[in-house]
């Protein structure tokens, strides 16, 4: 059987194509699965859908692609179906080019079913989509299935009444994600012929290490949307975090909210302790760090957040909220739900009894992965096998005594019934096997869609899966690269890594270690793993190291892809220090998806605490590591202008007070860098080093401890805006460097005319 799925766009992280991925991918076990993105923005999606899902695209929207289609004449011409304000804005609003692809994909599609993902594709397959009643033509109707990703509630009036219409004239079922949900489409719709049913969304386990919770940290993700609430999270987490001060919270998404959120996270002095990391994918790697995950909603649909988190052991605090974490969680027994008028106080208080509780935590946790094994994508998908099976028998109802209801087909034309028997028969047989299971796709994130023409025909076939591997942080500090079977060249084989050319230092580096030979982990299942090791005396020279895999005797390097990079173990391991200096390694995905190592060594290392910002200053807290020590007194921090003029470089020093034999503080006095806006330029950037004495060597002072290739946008710091006599108002923050190193930004605000 043939199943189609209809998506906006393949190529983001969101929940709709996150749940898609992972129910096409499980169909794919025994069924023929295509996912049909009405827009390409990319080369590789986001997320990895099934090596035996067929991706194709209706219109190219990539701007560097000679397929481009923004300027086709018929975007400038709105398009006539119902509009839906979530998708219809922008470059990918949908238009008259829409109208006419769409229509042709859904009168020429060969599948047996087809399933459209949100309002207004919907629609489209509700006006488009041809009937699953034998018409005697060559090409017989298919099953329409609408789904719900959002829910009733959570639409316009007008919205609702015209997906309404879509689902009573011309859609054979209609699934959400919540029974709650589909109890309302019920009330609404009680005369519709269509199946109204609940189907949750299929998670896939992760297959990363589950998460031993002992990070002290507290995990949220998602949109940064206001349905999502996260002013609520950080609101309860100010609370929590005066009596934890040690604990921190984590927020990954992206959305309209973001500066918002930014500006209360300042209000409350909470810059040290809450940080918007940005969108993450996969973001499985990101929950088996929490000892907490936190669900803040005062809506959610479903909630994948937080059976992705139970996937990894994470006990989820939640707002009880309409409608899917009470479908999820069972309060007490593996997560806890918090009820929506309880406020911010009542989400700090299940926020502090999970974080003062290792044991409860541990309980919830264990309990909490196996709840998330029902929600496994083979068992969503033996629940949608059994829906195509009852919608194609209630399709033959009535046809099995009309003459020729069971004769061979004559001249390509099937008799009335008899398409639908084949289907019926065949999801019989399907439904007596085993259940479905989604295979570990060979691609990965960042897997590269099947190119399409322009009309969505002709589906080339995927190129060869170039090399991958896994990688995970050892107990030690180490890196562990697994590569993955199936897409290494038939040799012995080199793993090597090369430094890239910096301009400070033009030498290339490259370390080369054995690939050992495949040992068996399980029934037909070897592993190959190569460690980097910190016990065997590999001193990677810093920089950004690139991975590759090379033919043993040959120089044919082929650069390794990430399929997922586990850096938990990082959160509780300080830089190494040995007798080659301060050293830290962080493996990571690079934004064109291959596997790198960000490596640190310097003799000596000034490590931020902490930072606190006050209307005319910063101080800063930091411990000095490594070979060099902090006298009593005498030692300076210098503020030195980034400028690559030859005349003499502006600097100024800043007096350093000890804390304890290691740890020390300084205060930048903003009023300081403004004295020398007449020589700097603007903007100005101002490098902080550490003199332990007048005749030291520069220390660095920024932060290489921890998981955090990049901090410059996360660990973001207040700005402060302070007069100038001679120009505009300046602004003033401390941040940190595309090497993690603390500077001073100064740069001028132009007026408000």
């Amino acid at each position: 059987m043939k199943v189609a799925f209809l998506l906006h766009n393949a190529y983001g992280i969101g929940g709709t194509i996150r749940s898609t991925a992972n129910l096409s991918a499980a169909l794919a076990g025994r069924h023929d699965v295509e996912v049909m993105s009405v827009h390409q923005v990319a080369e590789e999606t986001s997320l990895p859908f099934g090596p035996r899902v067929r991706l194709r695209s209706l219109i190219d929207m990539r701007e560097d692609s000679p397929s481009y289609e923004g300027a086709h004449e018929l975007m400038a011409t709105g398009n006539s179906m119902f509009p839906e304000k979530g998708v219809d804005y922008g470059r990918l609003r949908y238009t008259a080019l829409h109208d006419r692809r769409i229509a042709a994909y859904l009168e020429r599609t060969d599948a047996d079913v087809v399933i459209a993902t949100r309002p207004i594709l919907n629609g489209y397959l509700a006006r488009h989509g041809r009937r699953r009643h034998d018409d005697g033509s060559s090409h017989g109707g298919y099953l329409r299935i609408g789904q719900e990703h959002l829910s009733y509630d959570a639409h316009s009036e007008q919205l609702r009444t015209d997906q309404n219409h879509a689902i009573t004239s011309g859609l054979d079922a209609f699934v959400t994600v919540s029974e709650a949900d589909a109890r309302l489409y019920r009330a609404a719709l009680p005369d519709a012929k269509a199946r109204l049913l609940c189907i949750p969304n299929g998670v896939t386990a992760p297959a990363v290490a589950p998460s031993p919770l002992d990070s002290k940290l507290v995990v949220a993700a998602g949109r940064l949307v206001a349905v999502k609430r996260y002013d609520r999270l950080i609101s309860a987490f100010a609370k929590v975090s005066a009596e934890y001060p040690d604990w921190t919270l984590r927020i990954y998404g992206r959305g309209p909210e973001a500066s918002r959120l930014r500006r209360r996270i300042d209000e409350l002095g909470l810059y040290n302790q809450v940080f918007l990391m940005g969108p993450a994918a996969p973001i499985e790697t990101e929950w088996a760090k929490g000892a907490v995950a936190a669900v803040s909603s005062d809506m959610e649909s479903f909630g994948m957040t937080i059976v992705e988190a139970m996937h990894c052991g994470v006990p989820v605090v939640a707002t009880d909220c309409p409608h899917g974490p009470a479908e999820i969680i069972t309060h007490g027994e593996d997560g806890v739900l918090v009820p929506l008028d309880g406020g911010v106080d009542a989400y700090a208080g299940a926020l502090s009894s999970l974080i003062a509780d290792a044991g409860l935590r541990a309980r919830l946790g264990a309990a909490a992965r196996v709840k998330a094994a029902a929600y496994a994508p083979a068992e969503i998908a033996g629940r949608y096998e059994a829906l195509f099976g009852e919608l194609w028998a209630g399709a033959l109802e009535g046809v099995a005594a009309e003459p020729g209801g069971g004769r061979e087909p004559r001249g390509g034309r099937e008799p009335r019934g008899g398409r639908g028997r084949r289907i019926a028969a065949r999801l019989r047989a399907a439904l007596g096997g085993p259940r479905p299971t989604a295979p570990a796709s060979p691609t990965g994130p960042g897997a590269p869609a099947t190119p399409t023409s322009r009309d969505g025909t002709g589906t080339p076939p995927r190129p060869a899966p170039a090399p991958a591997a896994r990688a995970r942080v050892t107990p030690d500090g180490g890196v562990a690269v697994r590569l993955t079977p199936g897409t290494l060249p038939e040799s012995p084989l080199d793993l090597v890594l090369r430094r890239r050319k910096d301009s400070r230092d033009p030498t290339r580096h490259e370390i080369t270690l054995p690939v050992p030979p495949p040992i068996p982990v399980a029934p037909r299942v070897v592993e190959t793993i190569t460690t980097l090791d910190r016990t065997a005396g590999h001193a990677l020279a810093e920089g950004r190291w690139d991975c590759y895999v090379v033919p043993r005797g040959t120089t044919n390097r082929h650069r390794l892809r990430a399929e997922l990079v586990e850096t938990a173990a990082l959160l509780a391991l300080p830089p190494v220090t040995d007798e080659h200096g301060v050293s830290a390694w962080i493996p990571y995905t690079t934004a064109d998806g291959y596997l790198a190592l960000r490596a640190w060594l310097r003799p000596a290392h000034a490590e931020v605490d902490h930072i606190l910002i006050s209307e005319t200053s910063a101080t800063v807290t930091a411990t000095l590591l490594g070979d060099a020590h902090l006298p009593r007194e005498g030692a300076t921090v210098t503020a030195t202008l980034r400028t690559t003029n030859p005349a003499p470089t502006p600097t100024f020093p800043m007096p350093v007070r000890p804390v304890s034999a290691t740890q020390f503080q300084f205060t930048i006095p903003y009023e300081e860098a403004l004295d020398h806006r007449d020589t700097a330029p603007d903007p100005d950037f101002w490098d902080l080093r550490l003199l332990p004495t007048p005749t030291s060597s520069p220390i660095t002072i920024g932060r290489i401890t921890g998981d955090l290739v990049e901090r410059k946008k996360s660990n973001a710091y207040p700005a402060v805006d302070l007069p100038h006599p001679q120009s505009d108002t300046i602004r003033l923050r401390p941040y940190y460097t595309a090497t993690n190193a603390l500077s001073l930004s100064v740069r001028r605000v132009p007026r408000q005319d």
